[in-house]
């Protein structure tokens, strides 16, 4: 259920803040639309888009405002996951919010000009950053906050009244899991400060899409969180779907939900591995990675693609499950579960493995929830938030698994929700196979699903139907939405607005690793500097979902 509701420019603030007193806690996304070239006349050219889900999580609101002039208070005084959202808003679009803590770019460099997702800017101009970027400035506003003093010459730290070293981490290390920069103040081996620099994977998605066809769009989507590559195009065409007003085949429905388990299955794998060798448990890393391969394998076999599969489209998706793909499917979950059990008896008991991650880079219940902390992260520190039972989905209410908690919000949890996570997978994939519905994967619709190849090679209309999809694609109502999934990660969502056309408007992403990401500094000050490291590596990054 969503409830859109038009607020004044000058009433924004106050709103928000009381919906919050009524319950609307959780922060989703922030985002702007440039209407400058839409073809219904807007008497206001800009508007910000505010989407809040309310603590019970059954329900969200989207909040929308009309600009006058780019420029409008901040709200990073209610909910601190603002604070990043309001810099890509205002590096993509050049939306001033007054009084916010740090306003500058976060996606594009420093030598940047302009604001690319206007409509006004080029969409094959590019610009290349000279000088090497730098977070000085911020470092030293971060350590004044805690009456630390130092003294800035040639761009760098000379003096400070408190003995102090500062180190990169990343943004090339290999424990930075991808293109993020961390830069610290240590005492000692304790993190005194730190500040997070992305960007380095930022490609330009949303921008690509004003300029492709929907289903164009999906072999991008897959470059999101290309761990789990599928999740990706099932949102976005979900969302697409919405749009539309259909409804998918009961077939399409549960094949979706089985790869949607699967995808979960596999990225949780490869964040499990590649934590538990940052810890020296290489053994480990063998017993999680492997299974993964023999995922990839079924997915190559289904798909044509290891990684980046592209198998979904509105409507459905390429092709049906082929002869024996149930068989396949069974000794691959076997060797998951032989993977699993081996890892966690190697850990389980390890005094070692529970030094390094138990009251390690904590984060409370409130703060996740203030810093929109999403999936396993927000589970972990106790929210029992999952799309799956709050708002279910493609039939999620018919299958039995559990929402896997944690109580401490620390490495340990993330580590051990995600475990847990792999099992309730295990079990809806299981359900769906036992009980997979017959029929057709694709609506019988040829303004939106590709018709066969026979009718096209045979009949007058067919040709014309695969033209008109290929070169003009298809044509969404007009309007906006906003929808989403329980992806890997947590909450993955699109919000879409349409012109009436086959390619959209504008289409932002509602990225988990984006929100855990602008959270990391705060939870690793006061840590060791180790322990960062594997705070990181929980919060399973992925540079090219948070970066787009």
């Amino acid at each position: 259920m969503c409830e859109n509701i038009i607020v004044p420019a000058e009433e924004l603030h106050t709103l928000i803040d009381t919906k919050y007193k009524e319950g609307f806690t959780y922060l989703l996304d922030i985002t702007a639309v440039d209407y400058t070239v839409y073809p219904v006349v807007q008497e206001e050219l800009f508007a910000l888009i505010y989407v809040l889900r309310h603590e019970s999580f059954l329900y969200h609101i989207v909040l929308k405002t009309y600009l006058k002039e780019l420029k409008i208070e901040t709200i990073t005084d209610i909910f601190k996951g603002a604070n990043w959202l309001e810099r890509e808003v205002y590096d993509q679009y050049g939306i001033h919010f007054k009084n916010h803590p740090n306003l500058r770019r976060v996606l594009n460099h420093k030598e940047f000009v302009g604001h690319p997702l206007l409509k006004a800017y080029p969409i094959t101009k590019g610009q290349l950053l000279h000088e090497v970027d730098d977070l000085i400035d911020e470092m030293n506003n971060r350590l004044l906050s805690r009456n630390v003093v130092c003294k800035l010459e040639s761009g760098s730290f000379s003096e400070c009244n408190k003995d102090l070293m500062f180190l990169n981490l990343g943004p090339s290390h290999p424990a930075s899991h991808g293109t993020i920069r961390t830069y610290v103040a240590l005492d000692g081996e304790t993190i005194e400060c730190a500040v997070s620099e992305i960007g380095y994977l930022h490609r330009g998605f949303e921008k690509s899409c004003e300029n492709h066809t929907y289903n164009q769009i999906v072999p991008y989507t897959d470059r999101l969180n290309y761990c789990s590559a599928i999740s990706n195009n099932i949102a976005f065409v979900k969302t697409v779907e919405e749009m539309l007003g259909i409804t998918i085949s009961e077939r399409a429905q549960a094949i979706r939900v089985m790869l949607l388990e699967l995808s979960r299955i596999e990225d949780h794998a490869v964040c499990l591995a590649a934590i538990l060798v940052d810890m020296g448990g290489l053994t480990n890393y063998w017993y999680m990675y492997n299974p993964r391969e023999d995922i990839y394998e079924l997915l190559s076999k289904l798909t044509g693609a290891r990684l980046t599969n592209s198998y979904m489209r509105v409507g459905g998706m390429t092709n049906d499950l082929y002869d024996g793909f149930d068989g396949d499917l069974k000794e691959v979950i076997k060797k998951i579960q032989y993977g699993v059990e081996q890892t966690l008896s190697l850990i389980k008991h390890n005094r070692i493995f529970h030094d390094r991650t138990q009251n390690v880079g904590m984060i409370t219940a409130e703060n996740a929830l203030n810093y929109s902390l999403t999936g396993p992260n927000l589970r972990a520190s106790g929210i029992a938030y999952d799309m799956r039972k709050d708002t279910p989905y493609y039939g999620y209410e018919k299958y039995q698994f559990d929402v896997v908690v944690g109580s401490v919000g620390d490495v340990y949890d993330r580590i051990m929700v995600r475990f847990g996570e792999i099992e309730e997978s295990i079990k809806i994939i299981e359900q769906v196979m036992g009980n997979l519905p017959q029929g057709e994967i694709n609506i019988k619709d040829f303004s939106i699903v590709l018709p066969k190849k026979e009718a096209v090679y045979t009949t007058i209309e067919g040709a014309m139907n695969q033209f008109k999809l290929i070169f003009e694609g298809v044509k969404v109502p007009l309007g906006e939405h906003y929808s989403s999934l329980e992806a890997t990660n947590g909450e993955l969502g699109f919000y879409i607005v349409s012109d009436g056309s086959g390619t959209p408007y504008k289409v932002k992403v509602k990225a988990p690793s984006f929100t855990a990401m602008s959270a990391y500094a705060q939870m690793i000050e006061g840590s060791q500097l180790a322990d960062a490291i594997l705070t990181l590596g929980s919060l399973n990054i992925i540079a090219g979902e948070m970066d787009r």
